[in-house]
């Protein structure tokens, strides 16, 4: 996958695609994480789920993240 940062935001966000798929290839995070402190996890943790709350909704959050079926609502 190509990467290039910097250049306009459709640029930039493809290239973050990519990062964060080559990122989490199980082989890559297989070798990082055992490589990781305990406030490296925290810290990771800490930041993805601030990106997630500050621009996803909660059903997003829900459906998208957690892969949870949206439940249907019956009065």
């Amino acid at each position: 996958a190509e990467m290039c940062f910097g250049l306009n935001r459709e640029t930039d966000e493809r290239s973050l695609a990519a990062f964060l798929q080559m990122f989490a290839a199980p082989a890559m995070l297989e070798a990082l994480i055992p490589r990781l402190s305990d406030d490296d996890i925290n810290a990771t943790v800490d930041f993805l789920t601030s990106l997630m709350k500050k621009h996803l909704q909660q059903d997003e959050y829900h459906t998208l993240f957690l892969n949870e079926e949206k439940e249907c609502v019956t009065k």
